[in-house]
Order: C-alpha cells, then sequence, then structure tokens
C-alpha cells in the first residue's frame, strides 16, 4: 500500500489529522507526509483548517446529495458538451463537480426543473456571446467610459476573458474557479484556471504587440496569492513594470467598499509605480475587474510619469452591464 492510500485511508477512518498523528500512526516520514497532504489538499480530499503549529487537516466527505439521488433528464451529447465547457460548480463539502453533474446539482439546489432551466440557460449564454469580439474577448471600454463617476479615464482599452457571473445563473466556469482558487487559497483550482486562460492571455499579448507587462498587486495578505501565481505560470518574455501595494496600517480591499468614488480614492492610495523605464504598449493585468477603478487609477500613475504611450487593462473576468460591482473577491 502507498503512503497515499494509507494518508487517505486513516482520513476516511479518523476524519481530522495533524501532520504529527499521521507520522506518528503510520510511520512515514515528515517529508512524506507533508507532500501527500498537500496533494490531497490541492485536490480538494481534504482542507486545511488552522494555521502552524495548530494546523490540522479534515477529509471533505462526497456530498450525497448529487450522488445518491437517482438521475432524472437525459442530456443529448451537444448538451453535455456545452455543459462540459460552460458549467463548473462547488458543493457545500467542498466536491468540485463540472458539466452535467454540476447542473444538476444547482438545479436540485434552487428547486429547478432541469429541462426548463437549461433552455433558459442555453438562452442567456447565447445572449451573452454577443459581447464577445471577434478574438473571444469582452471589451469593457465602453461601459468603463458611461459610468459615472470618473473624472478622467487613463486606460485606452480594457478587455476580459470572461463575465463573472450570469443573472440567474450565478457564476460563471471561470468566475468559479477564480473565486474558490482565491478565496481557498488552492492552487488545483489555480491550475485549472490557468489552463483555461493563459494561451488566451499570451495571444493576446502577442495580437497586441504588448512590450511589456504590469500585475495589480493583490491588497489581502495571503499565504498562496493568485497574482503571484498566475505571474509566475505565464512565465512571460516580457518587461514586468514595478507595481507595489502601500497604504495605511489596515489594508482596505476594493470588495468592502460599494461606492465608486471610495474604490477610486482607495485605488489612488493604495497603488505606487516604481518602474523608471518606458514603454511603448504596457498591459496590466488583474484577475477581475469590478468598477475598473484600480486598472484606471494604477494607468493614470503611469500616465503621469511618462512611462507607457498606451495601456491596457485585461481582467480574467469582470462584470459587463454597467460595470456591476464585484463584492465577493
Amino acid at each position: 500500500m502507498t503512503a497515499r492510500e494509507q494518508i487517505v485511508g486513516l482520513f476516511h477512518s479518523i476524519n481530522e489529522l495533524s501532520i504529527k498523528e499521521i507520522i506518528d500512526r503510520l510511520g512515514i516520514s515528515k517529508q512524506m507526509a507533508h507532500l501527500v497532504v498537500n496533494q490531497l489538499q490541492e485536490q480538494n480530499i481534504i482542507e486545511k483548517l488552522g494555521s502552524p503549529p495548530k494546523t490540522i487537516y479534515r477529509y471533505i466527505p462526497p456530498d450525497p446529495s448529487w450522488m445518491d439521488e437517482p438521475p432524472g433528464y437525459t442530456y443529448t451529447a451537444s448538451e453535455n458538451e456545452f455543459l462540459d465547457a460552460n458549467y463548473l460548480a462547488v458543493t457545500d463539502t467542498g466536491r468540485l463537480l463540472e458539466g452535467s453533474d454540476a447542473f444538476d446539482h444547482w438545479c436540485r439546489s434552487q428547486k429547478l426543473p432541469v429541462e426548463k432551466t437549461l433552455a433558459k440557460y442555453l438562452s442567456a449564454k447565447k445572449r451573452h456571446n454577443t459581447y464577445y469580439n471577434e478574438a473571444g474577448m469582452i471589451d469593457g471600454m465602453t461601459k468603463l467610459k458611461s459610468t459615472k463617476g470618473y473624472d478622467h479615464i487613463w486606460l485606452d482599452q480594457l478587455y476580459y476573458l470572461d463575465f463573472y457571473a450570469i443573472e440567474r445563473f450565478g457564476k460563471t466556469r471561470l468566475g468559479t474557479l477564480l473565486y474558490y482558487a482565491k478565496q481557498g487559497q488552492n492552487k488545483f483550482l489555480m491550475q485549472m484556471m490557468m489552463d483555461s486562460v493563459s494561451g488566451r492571455i499570451k495571444d493576446f499579448l502577442k495580437k497586441h504587440r504588448a512590450d511589456a507587462v504590469g500585475f495589480i498587486p493583490p491588497t489581502i495578505r495571503r499565504e498562496v496569492q493568485l497574482m503571484k501565481f498566475i505571474q509566475t505560470k505565464l512565465n512571460l518574455a516580457l518587461p514586468v513594470i514595478g507595481i507595489k501595494k502601500i497604504g495605511g496600517l489596515i489594508p482596505v480591499p476594493q470588495k468592502s467598499l460599494s461606492k465608486l468614488e471610495e474604490r477610486i480614492r482607495n485605488a489612488d492610495n493604495t497603488f505606487a509605480v516604481t518602474e523608471r523605464r518606458t514603454f511603448r504598449h504596457i498591459v496590466l493585468i488583474d484577475d477581475a475587474v469590478g468598477s475598473g477603478s484600480t486598472l484606471n487609477q494604477v494607468a493614470a500613475k503611469l500616465r503621469k510619469k511618462d512611462i507607457a504611450k498606451k495601456i491596457t487593462g485585461l481582467a480574467v473576468v469582470g462584470s459587463f452591464k454597467g460595470f456591476d460591482v464585484i463584492t465577493d473577491i
């Protein structure tokens, strides 16, 4: 029996364990215990609770609400293909579901009939698809310019790869991955997200002839930072401009602010541009666009220092209709 099988079996029987308990019970090395536990955590088989030196790990049991219920609606091949590409859910017990399993779970949780709800979802997706350009990107510049509260728009362009959510149907596949990856500091979900977006980001940078990129720093301290993960996994052969997080003693995340003027003020006082080089076209990369204030205010700092002739904002997800403020990531 492998060390992984032994540790999984131990979690099945005991449920909550520390690294020391695993080592004592199985007689394996500390390095092996940490290696397997990290893998199980990234795969959502166990979850981490507490912080050193009082860290324990808890087994995440399968969700019986979707496993034991008999099948209802029978999806067609094309519907299955569509849902595999577009739908993903995380259950309340932390289980990752994809495709028709995820859609079934969501319909049951909302007490909705699958067939009629699927027809409405397909219609909503078709309507939202009209907002994508030929390159498969969402152009948010018009909405940014029409948003009341900005004294000046410093960005030349603003795009994101997908919507964060679709009305009535919750977060999109990419929005779900980003939310749980960021909030759970989950590298497994971060990698799933990057598998979906890294090629698209690189193609965008090449097509738009960017000669430098900037990554918006996180405002809240986390053990695993999503933006740092994105930067590392992209591994771009482009100069990365210096953007530093500054601000007061108490960090104030943008998500906690509901008014646009507060978000603009917060962004202006939270980030500093330390770059001294000059470039033709800088692309600023962020994980999510809510009001657009962070990207716009960082662009303002670049403009005022004459660092770039052209500045484009690029986010993984964002809100389109009226730039509704995203408040939970």
